[in-house]
């Protein structure tokens, strides 16, 4: 794996430095499930496709999203002036240079899926562990 520049290896972190701003554009729960299946759908799709390609996606959440991720100028909205009117939604050319640190993310997660089995484990179990104390209990810091 490429090595960091040395800028990115020591903390603190600015606000505006690019693995802070990577992770904040990619902090909406769909943002990356939408951008990888757009781009699985052949670069676009109409939105009942799209809804439907993504098991769990809320028509809300989807619009939502899709409404950030235009906003980024990482996907258009086309409309087809016809009757009904068609809409339709592509990735942008910048959108489609943010496929691939998806795929990587997304093959990591694949390779490493029983440790991503472990840490979902855990959360669970932490979880369950915080409804049996006493909600007195406050944080160490």
């Amino acid at each position: 794996m490429p090595e960091l520049p040395a800028a990115y290896r020591t903390a603190p972190f600015d606000e505006h430095c690019a693995p802070r701003r990577l992770l904040r554009l990619f902090n909406g729960k769909w943002t990356t499930m939408v951008l990888h299946t757009l781009h699985l759908l052949g670069g676009s799709s109409r939105p009942g496709h799209l809804l439907r390609s993504i098991p769990d996606l809320s028509k809300k959440m989807m619009t939502q999203t899709l409404r950030e991720l235009e906003q980024a100028g990482l996907i258009a909205r086309t409309v087809q002036q016809i009757m009904p009117p068609v809409v339709e939604y592509s990735l942008t050319e910048m959108g489609q240079k943010f496929i691939e640190p998806i795929e990587m993310l997304y093959l990591w997660g694949i390779e490493h899926a029983d440790l991503l089995d472990r840490v979902t484990a855990a959360q669970h179990a932490a979880k369950a562990a915080m409804k049996n104390q006493p909600e007195s209990i406050t944080e160490d810091w």
